[in-house]
């Protein structure tokens, strides 16, 4: 997938957030920024006001655009809630969806299954992230699929971090084939708990993507 110039900015400077370049509550200048890189301010603004949307920049009326705090609690509790969106996605998706939705759905764990093949974790994560849009598409239901997008751009910059972890792309892609078996032979019940074993962030899973953002700032 061939990213914009706005998109490779948001991720260069949501990494730069993530490893602690950019610290909470430092400025983000436009015209800095669009020095540093390159490129003109269009395309950083395009970048800051996507950061915006998923709550790791601030921006503010005649002040502009600031790194945003994010705490370990608050970002457990938003991981709680999407997982508890995906689980009825899936749930409602293996009751809903389309033979057309199965495509969608087949089409982006195929495409998950070859970015893992290759270790590209960034590919992985964007093929990862058109895998669950799939999955909301196909539960029929508006409301929910809105929900859905919108925490997902919220947790974005951190789902793509945890797939760093040792190990993680591919359990990811293995919990991706329970929840396609799930969804395929129609068990709602076995869709909903797969979907929240995969996305509900705990115990280990949280200690690995706490020392991945740690191991990210001492670099």
């Amino acid at each position: 997938m061939k990213k914009n110039v706005a998109t490779q900015l948001r991720d260069a400077i949501e990494n730069e957030i993530l490893t602690s370049v950019l610290r909470p509550g430092e400025r983000l200048d436009e015209a800095s920024l669009a020095r540093r890189f390159g490129v003109s301010r269009t395309p950083v603004r395009e970048a800051l006001a996507q950061l915006d949307s998923v709550g790791l920049v601030e921006i503010r009326p005649n002040r502009g655009a600031i790194v945003a705090q994010v705490g370990a609690e608050q970002l457990v509790q938003m991981f709680e809630v999407m997982a508890e969106l995906e689980a009825m996605a899936g749930r409602l998706a293996a009751r809903r969806c389309t033979s057309a939705d199965r495509k969608a759905i087949e089409a982006a764990h195929d495409e998950c299954r070859a970015a893992a093949e290759r270790g590209d974790t960034d590919a992985y994560y964007y093929e990862n992230e058109r895998f669950h849009q799939a999955i909301y598409a196909a539960s029929r239901n508006g409301f929910l699929l809105d929900q859905c997008l919108t925490l997902q751009r919220r947790l974005r910059p951190y789902r793509r971090l945890q797939l760093r972890a040792v190990n993680r792309m591919k359990t990811s892609l293995a919990e991706h084939e329970r929840i396609v078996d799930a969804i395929f032979n129609g068990d709602g019940a076995q869709a909903e708990q797969a979907l929240k074993s995969h996305i509900i962030i705990q115990g280990e899973r949280f200690e690995d993507l706490i020392a991945a953002l740690a191991e990210q700032s001492a670099a």
